[in-house]
Order: C-alpha cells, then structure tokens, then sequence
C-alpha cells in the first residue's frame, strides 16, 4: 500500500507541459519566467479579445476556437511568475498556519482568474446558441467554479438544462441566479460578458 499522502509536484518532479505550477511561496522568478508570462498573457487576452468580436458578430465557431486557444495560453501559466509579474507581494502579516496559507493562496484572484472566468461563460453562451446543451452545461460550471457569484453562468446552466428537460434542477439553478442579481437584465439574453 502505498502512502499518497503528499500529492504535491516537489520541484525536482517533471511536470507535463501545460499543468499549471503550483504557487511556491520560496520560489525564485527569473526574468525570463517574467517576459514567458506576459508574453502568454497579452496573447491571452488578443485571442480573447478576437473571440469576443466573433462572437457579438454571430461567428460562434470562431468565437469557441478563439477562447480555446486563449485558455491554451492561460491554462500553464506558472503561478508564481504571474504573482511576481503582477506586484501581488505576500501580506504584511503572513499566515499562521499551512491551512491559513492555502485558505489565503485560494482567494487571491489574479488576472488569469478573471479572465478564465470570462472566456468560461462567454463559452456556455456560445454553446446556448448552438444549443448543445451539456457543453453549455460544462463550461458555466467552470465559470462558477472560478467565481459562483458569476449570475450569468447560473442563468446559462439552468437554461440548458431546462432544454435537457432537468426542470427541477434547472429551478433550483435559476433560483440560485436571481438571488445573485435579482434586478439583473441576464434572464433573457446570451450577450457576452465582455
């Protein structure tokens, strides 16, 4: 029986190419690590930007295939070039403990955060108007994933799933997004985010 207790990657285990690294607050960033990152990230945020005009023109194939290939980009970011590169500095109090550290790790949102987000809900909305259904599914969950106050992700899952005929799901999922803006104008459109 083996022990699985640490399932963290040490520094000295190879890593596939595009999974993530983890956030080490010992790690040293180089400059190159610097100009990689921000280099992936204004490729990011262009293939974004491309996609969001596809998809305001209709051109929902370009507009999926552009927000893929900017979740390429963002996906492998090496987390702690992208903390260096963004001024996110350590509190001036440091956590307590390692369960302290890592509450705090989980709730500091960078760019690529937000950003995935966006593309994840700006995904479901394509796939609301190509109608598949479960991909729209798929992708709202993730943008809910990186921030489940995102009522537009709510509304996209809980259409699609009122079309997959999961009408009591779908309530309680569209309950959900009323109650995050009740007076949003999100019920009856698809628009994108951004």
């Amino acid at each position: 029986m083996s022990d699985n207790s640490n399932d963290s990657v040490s520094p000295s285990t190879p890593r596939h190419p595009g999974q993530p690294v983890p956030l080490d607050a010992n790690a040293v960033v180089t400059p190159e690590d610097k100009t990689q990152v921000a280099s992936k990230l204004q490729t990011a945020r262009e293939k974004k930007d491309v996609a969001d005009s596809a998809f305001k023109s209709g051109d929902l194939k370009n507009a999926l295939r552009s927000y893929h290939e900017a979740l390429m980009y963002l996906l492998g970011l090496d987390k702690n070039a992208l903390k260096s590169l963004t001024g996110m500095d350590a509190p001036a109090t440091p956590p307590s403990s390692t369960v302290d550290q890592a509450a705090s790790a989980k709730d500091e949102k960078t760019e690529v955060d937000v950003m995935l987000e966006k593309i994840y809900a700006n995904m479901s909305a394509c796939h609301l108007k190509q109608e598949n259904w479960k991909r729209a599914i798929d992708t709202a969950d993730k943008a809910i994933a990186k921030n489940s106050a995102n009522s537009k992700a709510h509304f996209r899952k809980g259409k699609a799933l009122g079309e997959l005929g999961y009408f009591e799901k779908a309530e309680v999922v569209l309950t959900e997004a009323k109650k995050i803006a009740p007076n949003g104008k999100h019920p009856f459109c698809c628009a994108s985010d951004y």
